[in-house]
């Protein structure tokens, strides 16, 4: 074990109560567990909309857990196995652990290793907090460049390879590829592709579809319930739309025919319904969103189509680095994506005021 400094014994966490009911605790802070563990000082956490499918009880994981799953922070204590981090570096973590060695992740599916965890539930405490435990470093833990402000490497920890992998997927169905392995996404994500693509959906994932989709194809359509944020998604390069007026302009620029790939970031059965009806025939959807209910789909429709399907939770690894090249190449447009910085104090008021859609992109700083 390797240390920088004296840790104090309790730290604050922002802890989940119960349904929309948080709460700022202090709670002991984490040790090292295993040899393949690193402790990390916080210096951000993010509030994903992930966090509030737990927040509103679609998923009934239990209460008592620190939330969060978003965070870039300095090593403080290492285990002795871990070999490719040392004791303060800046690094960034992915939403899920992985070991980097399991057929999953030597397939390049990382989402599914065979240890994977996923942070802010109650199998492995979340980020949300002073301080944070990171099993199995060596396999999932990235280093800050040295050109990336912390805001900006935060995305990195989930939302931008999400949006990133959404787009790629979606092109790996119509290039007759199932998904991306590592080397076969480096190559092809090189080639943009005469093709349009739609993106469901404009919160920050959708915003990191956009800017990643608009490496892939030639031309992005996208839309959302919420008007305000079609102004954001135009910021991206998407030719934002309202819902009723997006189909005849998808038809209007095919041809006809319907999207090349619809890319679904929202997690709700309309929004999959949507990307169905926009899909050409022969076309790709590919979902990130986070069903947590049943889907009904209409049979004929898929069959009428030939419809290809992608679902799942995002392998950051395998996108890692595509993805980072669209961060680094558009830090313009991404500086400004973090609305709030907000301390552990606040946590309640903004948990209450982003499931309620009155604010963006949030981020909690410790001792702010």
């Amino acid at each position: 074990m390797s240390s920088s400094s004296t840790i104090p014994e309790t730290m604050q966490a922002v802890i989940f109560k119960d349904t929309y009911k948080v709460a700022v605790e202090q709670v002991p802070t984490p040790t090292l567990q295993s040899d393949g563990d690193i402790i990390l000082k916080v210096h951000l956490a993010g509030l994903c909309g992930s966090d509030l499918h737990l927040y509103r009880g679609h998923e009934d994981a239990g209460k008592g857990y620190i939330m969060g799953h978003e965070v870039v922070g300095t090593i403080v204590e290492k285990g002795q196995s871990v070999k490719k981090f040392n004791v303060g570096d800046v690094v960034a973590v992915p939403f899920t652990v992985s070991c980097g060695s399991c057929w999953y992740c030597s397939s390049g599916h990382t989402a599914r290793c065979a240890s994977s965890q996923l942070f802010g539930t109650p199998s492995l405490q979340g980020c949300q907090a002073e301080y944070v435990r990171i099993p199995l470093a060596d396999g999932c833990v990235f280093h800050k460049p040295d050109n990336l402000p912390d805001e900006l490497m935060l995305l990195m920890a989930d939302i931008l390879p999400t949006g990133y992998s959404a787009a790629a997927n979606a092109r790996a169905l119509l290039d007759g590829s199932a998904s991306f392995s590592s080397e076969e996404e480096k190559d092809t994500s090189k080639k943009k592709r005469d093709g349009v693509c739609v993106v469901i959906g404009c919160g920050p994932v959708g915003l990191c579809a956009i800017s990643s989709a608009k490496t892939l194809f030639s031309q992005v359509f996208a839309t959302d319930l919420a008007l305000s944020r079609l102004a954001l998604a135009e910021k991206h390069g998407a030719i934002a739309l309202p819902s009723p007026e997006l189909k005849k302009a998808v038809l209007d620029a095919t041809d006809g025919r319907g999207a090349d790939a619809v890319l679904e970031v929202v997690g709700h059965e309309g929004a999959l319904l949507t990307a169905l009806d926009l899909v050409r025939p022969y076309g790709a959807v590919s979902s990130v969103g986070v069903h947590s209910k049943e889907i009904r789909l209409n049979g004929g429709g898929l069959y009428d189509k030939n419809v290809k399907l992608q679902f799942g939770r995002c392998s950051v690894r395998a996108f890692y680095e595509s993805a980072l090249e669209v961060l680094v190449n558009n830090q313009e447009v991404f500086k400004s994506f973090i609305e709030n910085k907000v301390g552990f104090s606040q946590a309640e008021e903004y948990y209450d005021l982003f499931e309620k859609n009155k604010v963006a992109k949030t981020v909690f700083v410790p001792g702010q």
